[in-house]
């Protein structure tokens, strides 16, 4: 048994295997348990239908995760999620190798196993502080991309450092860069942020000797084997035809695909920015709150102290930084709103941040043991102190997040989703504004085939001629085919729509619509996070319909999940709002004791609306 164990010990690295069992296991620890907010629900639906999800579309992501889906356990969501948390494992795989790499030629001491074992350990601590950061955490518990083009990264990078030692050595091998260019290819299929990278690979590349630049030949293979990785991008127009659940910009055609692939359906307003802002901008990059303070000095000490044996690496690095900060702050420029939207682009660069965060564990805990004399080296105190040291800074990083991270009891998405489509009438059409209260929805009625009887119209998109041919039924029809829509101001659009609806069935909005765009020419009764409508005659507000309430699974909004991100704490606050806003019509109408329980259940949903409880209350002379 010994004999098998040494065996095993020699052919299989035990650090680099925990560097992907452990932060997997922690994933599937916090991992959602089904769909979420934001693009959740849409990727979900484009992963079951092999379809096409928002613009540029994901291919290679909806392919990957699509192979997970037949796991033969949990719900198709949780499948997809359990696909998150792998990628976002082996991400962290990606960078054990490139420390360990980096390290190759360093020693602790002069015994060679000695170092050789540090080295491992070292690398083991740069990989679980990238696990446990609050960015790649986030992304891991729920349908992201942006592990998958981490990892991909990490392995261009490992690739183009193998062919630098090669080439050194005089041992030509063109083959890893050739490799390294159809993962770049193939990267664009999970992210375009993939592009952003280019200039780090072809700086590695150049910089060992520019007159690579005059192969031409090696080059046209180069970019051979990038358009071959690229091609993952025909999965578009070849599942178009086919007409799938999600076929987001219908990319059928060569225009289409273009329209799709360069994101033109997104607007181009950027905002005028002021020193606040583009602080704010920058700091989405922020390497303190996703490693520590700690972490920012290991940076530092670990790219000082490495500059002159790895100054090639680093200045990849740093000019990779300087891309991505020029194109995503400098063009991109967000809104204050959407910044957080930015801060998922950067998990790349926190992947190389952390490896030079490895090198400087390395540095500090050869200048440590150091001072300690030889023979006092192979002790066991010593070793396990050294690896105590090392794994403090990931243990720091997790203790920090988790409890932010730990989104095992997260249902809060799938229960307004289904309060929503579970208290409509048989036929309904119901309008959505914002992508969290739409996608969700999606994925109930496309995936778990949950009130297939309703039209899901999602107001924002009403312009596009694409996404009209997804409702035949609804818009062969309609007027909305004989204007120039693109011209037409989208609360003008959607007003269209509605009345077009209005006149042959139930017509319902939720929460976002209402508060989005003026109803004024339309009677508005509340029922639960919806409305109903209908044509103007008498009073504007209805009594509002409270039975719904009782229909409402609700877990998680009294506190019982700690998680919330930007758009979980905005369903909680519309649950709160909407009892308040029930309470305020009651207490219009004398329902005295009604209207006071929904306020306090509003109050009790979200404290901070205590004050406008009261003033409510106040303002009847309730006391």
């Amino acid at each position: 048994m010994s004999r098998l164990l040494s065996a095993f010990q020699r052919r299989v690295d035990i650090y680099a295997v925990a560097s992907v069992i452990i932060p997997l296991f922690v994933y599937l620890l916090t991992l959602a348990p089904s769909v979420t907010f934001f693009d959740s629900g849409e990727f979900l639906t484009a992963i079951y239908s092999l379809g096409s999800a928002h613009s540029p579309g994901y291919p290679l992501f909806i392919n990957y995760a699509k192979a997970f889906t037949y796991l033969p356990f949990g719900n198709f969501a949780f499948r997809v999620n359990i696909a998150t948390a792998v990628s976002a494992a082996v991400a962290c795989y990606g960078v054990y190798l490139l420390v360990f790499h980096l390290l190759q030629n360093e020693y602790l001491t002069p015994d060679e196993a000695f170092s050789r074992h540090f080295r491992k350990i070292t690398a083991l601590g740069a990989a679980l502080t990238f696990a446990f950061s609050a960015r790649l955490w986030l992304q891991s518990n729920h349908d992201k991309p942006y592990p998958l083009i981490s990892f991909l990264a990490a392995m261009i990078f490992y690739l183009l450092l193998l062919w630098r030692d090669h080439y050194r050595r005089g041992d030509e091998r063109p083959f890893y860069v050739y490799l390294g260019a159809f993962l770049c290819g193939l990267g664009f299929g999970a992210h375009q942020t993939m592009v952003l990278l280019v200039p780090s690979f072809a700086f590695l590349i150049i910089s060992l000797d520019w007159r690579v630049l005059g192969r031409i030949k090696e080059i046209l293979l180069a970019i051979t084997f990038g358009l071959l990785g690229f091609s993952v991008h025909l999965h578009l127009p070849v599942r178009a035809v086919r007409n799938p659940l999600l076929n987001w910009g219908d990319p059928k055609t060569l225009t289409q695909f273009l329209w799709h692939f360069l994101r033109k359906g997104y607007p181009t307003d950027k905002p005028d920015r002021d020193f606040k802002l583009l602080w704010a901008q920058l700091n989405a990059f922020n390497i303190p709150f996703e490693f520590t303070a700690v972490g920012m000095v290991l940076l530092l000490v670990g790219i000082t102290f490495f500059f002159r044996k790895r100054r090639d690496e680093i200045l990849a690095y740093l000019l990779g930084l300087l891309v991505f900060l020029l194109v995503i702050v400098g063009y991109f420029n967000a809104l204050p709103d959407l910044i957080f939207l930015t801060e998922e682009f950067f998990t790349p660069l926190y992947l190389l941040s952390a490896v030079f965060v490895g090198l400087g564990m390395f540095i500090v805990l050869k200048t440590v043991l150091g001072v300690i004399p030889l023979q006092r080296l192979a002790q066991l105190p010593v070793k396990v102190s050294a690896l105590l040291a090392v794994a403090a800074l990931p243990v720091t990083v997790c203790a920090l997040n988790y409890v932010e991270n730990d989104q095992h009891e997260n249902y809060i998405a799938y229960d307004y989703a289904t309060n929503s489509l579970r208290t409509l009438p048989q036929g309904t059409a119901l309008f959505t504004w914002g992508d969290s209260g739409a996608f969700p929805l999606w994925y109930l009625q496309g995936v778990e085939k949950m009130r297939e009887d309703v039209d899901l119209l999602h107001s924002p998109h009403l312009v596009f001629d694409w996404y009209l041919d997804s409702f035949p039924l609804v818009f062969n029809n309609s007027r909305l085919r004989t204007l120039p829509l693109q011209n037409i101001a989208p609360d003008d659009i959607l007003r269209l729509a509605i009345d077009e609806q209005i006149e042959r069935r139930p017509v319902y909005i939720d929460f976002s619509t209402r508060y989005s765009i003026g109803l004024s020419n339309y009677t508005i009764q509340q029922a639960g996070i919806c409305y109903r409508l209908g044509k103007l005659s008498g009073a504007m507000f209805l009594p509002p319909e409270q039975s719904v309430w009782s229909l409402y699974a609700i877990r998680g909004v009294d506190g019982e999940m700690f998680f919330r991100d930007l758009d979980t704490g905005k369903a909680i606050l519309i649950y709160a709002t909407s009892h308040m806003e029930a309470g305020d019509m009651l207490l219009r109408l004398g329902r005295i004791a009604e209207g006071v329980r929904e306020l306090r259940l509003a109050e009790q949903i979200s404290p901070e609306l205590r004050g406008q409880v009261a003033g409510i209350l106040n303002g009847y002379n309730v006391r």
